[in-house]
């Protein structure tokens, strides 16, 4: 069980590290309350999904990986205990 532990702990920086990457590099969009409300709709009709839609996306997954190997990793920190 500790070596569980251990290969969580590190998996969980890791995807740290890839998650605080993924959100450094996306550009900010200075739209204000506009731009959340309604940005999205002029993306829609472009067609392919373009770069800043495919980071998106990557961090999106990667704060899912973050969540899900932190509640695993409290989940076997607490049988450990």
């Amino acid at each position: 069980m500790e070596s569980l532990k251990t290969i969580l702990m590190i998996a969980q920086m890791v995807v740290a590290v890839v998650l605080l990457f993924f959100v450094m590099s996306q550009a900010t969009k200075s739209e204000g309350l506009s731009g959340t409300i309604g940005g999205k709709s002029e993306s829609a009709f472009r067609g392919k999904p373009g770069a800043e839609d495919r980071w998106q996306e990557f961090t999106k997954w990667s704060a899912i990986a973050f969540m899900v190997v932190s509640i695993v990793l409290a989940l076997v920190s607490s049988r450990v205990a």
